[in-house]
């Protein structure tokens, strides 16, 4: 009779299933940050071009990584509503750069909710298609905050902050720890890399700096923590939408803190 097999070799494989899915959404998220931040420092055009990529990104990958019906539905809605931010933030008269975000994230819940009307009762998965579709149009519509960012004051060594900010934080994520040791020094490492790059690359001040690195890397090691308690295996739709989903909210905080705290 063959003997059983031992609990930790059962264990180990899902867990490093898990810890790759991580790996390949950091990837992911660090590819589109470099874009994004890069795109800041050329023509408007370009980095409307990028954002609008982005919430595309976003909507095509969500209802995948929720792993919900009725995608390409649910996609465009969460897509077209970031996109729709995005334009919006491009041209509208300063200093209201993000005047119109509100009202697509209001046009974007109602549309999912329509949605799940149209799909007709008794179908599966209802809520949760609800709620998560409705916190992807607020991530894919938070993206237009790198716009705003980036014509606030003409000023732009904020979104260069950010980036390397988040950078830190998504980086430390690919190391293979567990999320109690990771989540607390990410957050530490991107508080760090905030000042330090504030100071080589901008006049920000220490303290600003510390508070949107610390910020930063809670909301990016949060988003690693999903994907470690999804535990189910991620296509390649959820894994973008996961990676680029917390750098669109990057964009719209650096923006407040920079209004806020620096300006």
């Amino acid at each position: 009779m063959s003997t059983p097999r031992p609990a930790r070799e059962v264990v180990a494989p899902a867990a490093e299933g898990r810890t790759l899915q991580s790996w390949s959404i950091g990837v992911v998220g660090l590819a589109g940050l470099a874009t994004l931040v890069a795109s800041v420092f050329r023509t408007p055009d370009v980095l409307l071009a990028v954002a609008v990529l982005f919430a595309l990104g976003i909507g095509v990958g969500w209802p995948h990584y929720l792993d919900i019906p009725a995608k390409k539905t649910l996609a465009a809605v969460i897509g077209l509503s970031g996109a729709g931010s995005a334009v919006a933030a491009t041209f509208a008269a300063a200093p209201g750069y993000l005047n119109w975000t509100p009202g697509f994230i209001a046009l974007g819940v109602t549309a999912v909710f329509l949605v799940q009307l149209l799909r007709g009762t008794g179908q599966a998965q209802r809520l949760e298609s609800t709620l998560g579709c409705s916190v992807g149009v607020l991530l894919s519509c938070l993206g237009a905050g790198w716009i705003a960012g980036a014509r606030f004051n003409g000023v732009k060594e904020m979104v260069l902050v950010a980036g390397i900010s988040a950078a830190v934080a998504l980086l430390t994520g690919l190391i293979r720890w567990p999320d109690r040791i990771i989540a607390p020094l990410g957050i530490t490492l991107a508080g760090l890399a905030g000042p330090l790059a504030g100071l080589v690359f901008s006049d920000i001040a220490v303290l600003p700096a510390a508070v949107f690195g610390v910020v930063v890397g809670a909301v990016l090691v949060s988003f690693r923590r999903l994907v470690t308690l999804r535990g189910a295996p991620l296509n390649f739709p959820a894994a973008l939408g996961m990676g680029l989903a917390p750098i669109a909210a990057v964009g719209s905080l650096a923006y407040f803190i920079d209004k806020l705290l620096i300006s």
